[in-house]
């Protein structure tokens, strides 16, 4: 080795000694660092893109539960960044039956400028106090050498410079399949590390400029696709700005996600002469939420944990307060010089409580999507009254069931089996909310409540004829 290696093999590292390091920069992570620093705690959050690049996330925009966000991050910091407030339904498109579908949508909808949103959040963790350091790429997780493995700190480099982050605890808010999760050993705690590819989807999605203002500016638009178990959407930021994608289960043949999405758009009259602003692609979860995201010294918020409807790959209201419940708990260990599973265990009680039971009920149809014949399930769809099939799916988190089929029941001759199934679909579901209702209070009682979740998900794939997902 040459003395120059050697030089650089032995150079120090930059060392930082915040309270929490948070890595990732997106919506998890600055309501996360914003409520800690609120709390009077030194924050730093690690964003691997540059200043500007910051907040640039693939997205499909869409916002359910627009009017319901943490208040770490004033709601009027962001709220510039809701470019259409106006959509109010669903409108699902059924080629193969030539029809459309719409479905009213209670509560709070918007489309937004993801990007526009990401300099917000941002900006409101800074403004809370947060520090954070651009071009920083975490790549690998430091952990004490005791009985739990306990979890001080990364090292990154930023610009080449190596860099080392002492901290109580880590965050990790750093997205879909996260690098983190392969540096530390978890097997002295129940975080939960059965996570597979194949609990992903693959999207992409373009901003399109259309020179008319598009008929639908107040819908969600859904279509399926040709090819694989995905959908298209088109979701309006404006009348005349579209944010137009598409995805598909990484269980499934991949799809040309450039070239189907370029084809679906020509093939529409609407976008004819449109102009494409923005492509971007990403993975996201579509699974249940993590059984457990704790670990000594270490939380997974967000796509890191699974906090994504795995129906709709909608998130962005949840990744807010998975940020903030793990950001209490944290700062509740810190005061009470507690930072174990134990002591964390609060954040994953929040999570399950508030969206995480329904998510992983709502798992339940992901699964039966993949195993029931596309144009059947769209045909059933094309006869269902819209407004009976909004009062069914929002009456309850999880309500696809008789009272639907009875009251169209003439209308749906033909695709019987179909609704006999997606009836005892429901009835799997709801056993399986009712058991994430009742999700643990300690670490010590996961593993029996596993088993009879297990037991449960068993009966999900029997009943719908699936290949096991977990």
């Amino acid at each position: 080795m040459s003395t120059q290696e050697q030089s650089g093999a032995t150079a120090a590292a930059d060392t930082h000694s915040p309270d929490v390091v948070v890595v990732g920069a997106g919506t998890a992570g600055c309501y996360a660092a914003a409520t800690i620093a609120r709390a009077d705690y030194e924050v730093v959050i690690l964003e691997r893109k540059s200043e500007d690049e910051a907040g640039h996330i693939a997205c499909g925009d869409a916002l359910k539960g627009a009017s319901a966000f943490p208040e770490a991050i004033p709601r009027e910091q962001i709220e510039p960044a809701f470019t259409n407030t106006g959509v109010d339904h669903g409108r699902f498109e059924i080629p193969q039956e030539d029809t459309v579908l719409e479905i009213p949508v209670p509560g709070e909808l918007a489309v937004i400028d993801r990007w526009d949103y990401g300099k917000r959040i941002i900006e409101g963790a800074q403004d809370a106090g947060a520090e954070i350091h651009y071009d920083t790429v975490v790549q690998d997780v430091t952990q004490a050498d005791d009985e739990k493995g306990t979890v001080t700190g990364v090292e990154a480099t930023n610009k080449g410079e190596r860099q080392t982050y002492e901290a109580e605890v880590v965050i990790d808010a750093a997205g879909s399949l996260s690098v983190l999760q392969d540096k530390v050993d978890f097997s002295n705690s129940t975080f939960d590390t059965n996570v597979d590819y194949s609990h992903f989807c693959s999207a992409y999605r373009e901003i399109v400029t259309v020179e008319e203002p598009v008929p639908w500016d107040d819908a969600l638009v859904f279509k399926p696709t040709e090819r694989a178990a995905g959908y298209l959407w088109y979701f309006p930021r404006t009348d005349t700005e579209i944010n137009a994608g598409l995805g598909f289960q990484m269980t499934e043949e991949p799809m040309q996600l450039v070239d189907d999405l370029k084809r679906d758009l020509e093939a529409r009259p609407e976008f004819q002469n449109a102009e494409v602003d923005d492509k971007l692609g990403a993975a996201l979860p579509t699974r249940r939420p993590y059984d457990s995201a704790v670990h000594p010294g270490y939380v997974a918020i967000g796509d890191a944990a699974g906090h994504v409807n795995p129906t709709t790959g909608g998130g962005i209201a949840g990744a807010a307060y998975a940020g903030k419940y793990a950001a209490e708990a944290i700062v509740d260990g810190i005061e009470d010089g507690d930072l174990s599973e134990k002591a964390l265990w609060e954040y994953n009680e929040h999570v399950m409580d508030h969206f995480g039971a329904r998510y992983a009920a709502l798992d339940v149809y992901n699964i039966l999507s993949t195993a029931v014949d596309v144009d059947d399930l769209m045909g059933l769809l094309a006869v269902m009254p819209g407004e009976k099939l909004a009062e069914a799916l929002y009456s309850g988190s999880t309500s696809i069931g008789p009272k639907l089929a009875l009251e169209s029941l003439y209308k749906s001759y033909g695709h019987w089996g179909t609704i006999l199934n997606l009836y005892k679909t429901k009835r799997r579901a709801d056993d399986l909310l009712e058991l994430y209702e009742a999700y643990p209070n300690h670490p010590a009682a996961l593993e029996h409540w596993q088993a009879r979740r297990d037991e449960l998900m068993d009966a999900v794939y029997e009943t719908t004829g699936a290949e096991p997902k977990y």
